[in-house]
């Protein structure tokens, strides 16, 4: 059996992305949560806020550690996978990455001892510092990282000159190749989709909490601000993926027409699909008409005039994977709404005072973490896979980016090494993770009784006592 270099390639490059975009995302989020709780601390002298910090400080280094381990090996790959890749534009995309080990990893790395070993060595107020400086970095860390990858889809700022070992790109201008056009939308979306997952995920643990009956002054106020990070995210993430999808038609057109399955070109009046199956030889998608809403043209354009572009417009050879595209694209939208509706509701029965009593949403929010980590990787995959068979758009096709010296077999061999330790590196997160989690947060005294006392309110009116909670003050 022939194997395909240039998928192998791909196939390893997209593994060890996942593993690694298991991490970033929850250090962004939860990073910007652990600024909140230490502000609220420094405020109010609160010890159930330094209780709070100190907690979920352990998780973020946790999911920091991990995020370095998985993710410094793609750089290296970058030089044995992806040579010609990296000869005709290493001059632009390393300088993305070198500005993101200098100005964002250094940052974020230089002020994690303080923010983990620092509680008792340095003052409360340089402390916060390092806790800012740290989820500064975290953010600065995905910008230089998005510049990199925004380039890739909508290059500027460089020119093609010839060298002895063929043409490659060089920076004319390099805040116009950093501000490139899909820079902020794509930015901003990851952005809010990181604060969604850390959201999430606090809350899921909290929420864990709450229905044990263990720590929960420290679970029920972690819940209401995680509740009102994820409730503001996942009320600008619509607008946001709007915003992103409207630069994709301006600048690459094919991805946008895979996404909606749109397939004639300048089509009147193309519809929008809730869900189907885009046909690519029958150039149509199957829903049995259930799937269709809206228009297109107003989504994309904002007026009913002007067409969109289908995919019939472009030749054969340079469509995307539409199936791929067009699922996965449609996956990250609805579990979005899916998320945005169970805030909301989170929120009105928090409003009512009836939150903490209803044990069935509790329970879905201990699970609905796997919501924005499959969201996330769903969105990754439909941006990626829509670029195809672009690796740089309308400069460098992906096949002709693979090194040329490396045998498939050797491909193989190493994905499925990698891909053991990466799932065993995963393995190994999940244990440390559920030993943090079982140990619980630091004890506060006096005994902080907000959340208890609320909960034993909410429990008495439903008439439930057993429940756990008769040992309360002593946690």
């Amino acid at each position: 059996m022939d194997l395909d270099l240039v998928l192998l390639s791909r196939l390893q490059f997209a593994v060890k992305a996942m593993f690694h975009y298991l991490y970033p995302p929850l250090t962004m989020g939860l990073g910007v949560l652990i600024v909140l709780m230490e502000w609220r601390f420094l405020r109010t002298g609160d010890k159930l806020y330094e209780a709070m910090t100190r907690f979920w400080i352990k998780v973020f280094a946790l999911a920091f550690a991990l995020g370095v381990a998985t993710g410094i090996v793609m750089e290296f790959e970058f030089g044995s996978n992806w040579s010609t890749y990296s000869r005709y534009v290493g001059d632009v995309f390393g300088s993305a990455l070198a500005s993101e080990a200098i100005f964002a990893f250094f940052l974020e790395s230089g002020f994690l001892a303080i923010l983990v070993f620092g509680w008792d060595k340095v003052s409360p107020r340089v402390h916060f510092f390092s806790t800012v400086m740290v989820s500064l970095g975290s953010i600065f860390s995905a910008i230089w990282i998005l510049v990199a990858v925004s380039w890739m889809h909508t290059p500027a700022g460089h020119h093609i000159v010839a060298t002895p070992w063929g043409p490659r790109a060089e920076i004319l201008d390099f805040w116009a190749m950093v501000w490139n056009p899909s820079l902020p939308s794509r930015f901003l979306h990851t952005l809010v989709g990181a604060f969604i997952l850390a959201a999430f995920f606090v809350m899921s643990v909290s929420a864990y909490y709450v229905l044990k009956g263990r720590h929960l002054p420290f679970a029920t106020q972690s819940f209401k601000l995680a509740l009102g990070m994820g409730l503001l995210s996942c009320l600008a993430q619509p607008l946001l993926g709007h915003y992103s999808a409207v630069v994709v038609a301006k600048h690459q057109p094919a991805k946008l027409a895979a996404f909606e399955g749109i397939f004639a070109a300048n089509e009147p009046s193309a519809p929008l699909h809730l869900f189907g199956i885009p046909d690519p030889e029958a150039g149509e998608v199957t829903s049995g008409g259930a799937g269709r809403a809206g228009n297109a043209e107003l989504f994309v354009h904002g007026d009913w005039q002007t067409p969109v572009t289908g995919l019939s417009a472009f030749p054969r050879e340079d469509w995307p994977p539409v199936g791929l595209t067009f699922q996965s694209y449609h996956l990250m939208v609805a579990l979005g709404m899916v998320m945005l509706v169970l805030t909301l509701y989170a929120a009105l029965l928090l409003w009512r005072g009836s939150l903490w009593s209803t044990r069935w949403l509790l329970w879905v929010f201990v699970f609905a973490v796997g919501l924005p980590y499959l969201a996330n990787q769903a969105g990754w995959v439909a941006t990626e896979v829509g670029r195809q068979p672009w690796l740089v758009h309308g400069l460098l096709k992906t096949g002709d980016g693979v090194s040329k010296v490396v045998r498939p077999g050797e491909v193989l061999t190493s994905l499925t090494l990698f891909t053991l330790v990466y799932l065993l590196l995963f393995a190994l997160f999940l244990f440390v993770l559920d030993r943090k989690i079982k140990a619980g947060p630091e004890a506060v005294h006096p005994p902080h009784e907000e959340g208890a006392e609320a909960l034993r309110d909410a429990l008495s009116r439903r008439g439930k006592t057993s429940f756990g909670l008769a040992d309360t003050e002593e946690r």
